[in-house]
């Protein structure tokens, strides 16, 4: 499924460099230098998520993300800027932006927020049953039950586990079978905010409060009072902020950036991390104090590799989301695709299978996914077990010299489009090329 990207920035060349970039991601980019362009854009074409700088020459990008929080409410929106204020920062994340990412941008956290969304994109446009969290796994099923009884109490849980394992996902779970259900469920990425924003994005602040801080800003936890947040990738967050997080807690109260007023909060608190909580608190990263207050309900999701019972089951059910949505009359997987998705490790867990499936489905002609159809991974997994029993090297290289052939015939020599169908850049394709003596 394609995810359509809205850039907009005065500086045509930023536009055109960036839409490049996530373009060889696999993104479709379309730009807009002026902001009176955007709307009829949004009107006009498909848009899942805007990229936009904060200041433009004819409008504030605060006037802006008004305008277009009139006709489209829930459109995700990321501000890009070298100039942006804390305080337009703040105010920004007020109308529901995302996050706020300073020029000269950091892709790799820039790509990640995309990929978040984008994920979160396929979800939205799925039927109901998409949320729905599926499992034949012994295991899965008993921390689904865990979670249900964790669900219709107060106390905190932490879920650990590897990044496309649905740790969010079980999050929602929580709170929906929770008796705080009907209250404000907000979710924040610890990762993706500024240190200098975090605090006052958690804990509010008061007008004066520091440079640029020209009005009061209501916090999260304010914001949230009587429902749930969800703080995701928590061993992100420094170690300041995680002193005032104990406090909240233990006490159920806090002081606003800048301010001397306790104010007190009821709100339950849901956490994930990707990460080994045991080896930051080692090192000296994470809180003893605040893992043990976080964790009275401990959730640990195996990754997908562990769960051998649902790898099929899950490839079934994405396959037949993406033949609807692509219009396929596919049935299946061939003996040999079976095999392979049992065997492959999976590193990208549930995220990289629904991927891999959809791919399989764009390339696939017939009905049944066969290996003419997947990408790269599944190549090089056969590639890597039969390596050993190849007669010699020159028998290695033939059927990977094949490989890239059969990418270059299918995308009719274009190779943007092999190198999207292998799942790799044009830059390794061109090496690969280079080295197999591909003209």
């Amino acid at each position: 499924m394609q995810f359509n990207i809205l850039i907009v920035d005065d500086e045509e060349e930023i536009c055109i460099s960036l839409s490049r970039l996530l373009e060889l991601r696999g993104y479709r980019c379309r730009y807009c230098t002026s902001s009176t362009e955007v709307q009829e854009e949004i009107h006009h074409n498909p848009t899942d998520l805007i990229l936009m700088d904060i200041r433009m020459p004819d409008i504030s990008g605060i006037d802006l993300l008004k305008i277009i929080r009139k006709s489209h409410p829930s459109l995700p929106i990321a501000i890009i800027s070298g100039h942006a204020s804390v305080d337009e920062a703040v105010e920004a994340m007020r109308y529901g932006v995302l996050d706020v990412f300073t020029k000269p941008l950091k892709m790799p956290l820039l790509l990640k927020e995309i990929a978040k969304v984008s994920e979160s994109s396929v979800e939205r446009k799925e039927a109901g049953p998409a949320n729905r969290i599926i499992t034949n796994d012994e295991n899965m099923k008993r921390i689904l039950q865990l979670a249900e009884k964790a669900a219709p109490t107060n106390a905190s849980v932490i879920i650990l586990g590897e990044s496309g394992t649905g740790k969010e996902l079980i999050a929602n779970h929580i709170f929906e079978n929770s008796l705080r259900n009907k209250m404000p469920y907000i979710k924040i990425n610890c990762a993706a905010i500024p240190e200098t924003l975090i605090e006052s994005e958690l804990f509010g602040h008061e007008r004066g409060a520091f440079t640029d801080a020209r009005q009061r800003h209501i916090g999260i936890f304010e914001r949230a009072d009587e429902g749930t947040i969800f703080l995701d990738e928590i061993a992100d967050m420094s170690l300041g902020t995680q002193a005032k997080m104990l406090r909240i807690l233990q006490e159920g109260r806090f002081t606003r950036v800048g301010g001397s007023k306790v104010i007190k909060t009821n709100c339950r608190v849901i956490a994930a991390t990707n990460k080994d909580l045991q080896e930051e608190i080692k090192e000296k990263r994470f809180r003893k104090d605040l893992f043990y207050r976080l964790s009275v309900i401990n959730i640990e999701l195996p990754p997908l590799r562990r769960r051998s019972d649902d790898i099929i089951t899950l490839a079934g059910y994405f396959m037949h989301f993406f033949r609807n949505m692509y219009n396929k009359n596919i049935t299946g997987f061939s003996d040999n695709i079976e095999r392979f998705m049992k065997e492959y490790h999976w590193p990208g867990n549930i995220r990289e299978l629904k991927n891999f499936i959809e791919r399989a489905v764009i390339f696939s002609d017939g009905n049944i996914i066969g290996e003419e159809a997947v990408s790269e991974c599944y190549a090089l997994h056969i590639d890597n077990r039969t390596r050993g029993k190849a007669a010699d090297e020159d028998d290695y290289y033939s059927r990977a010299r094949n490989i890239i052939l059969d990418a270059l015939n299918r995308s009719h020599g274009k190779k943007s489009d092999a190198a999207q169908f292998l799942n790799i850049s044009r830059k390794t394709l061109y090496n690969r090329m280079k080295k197999l003596h591909i003209e």
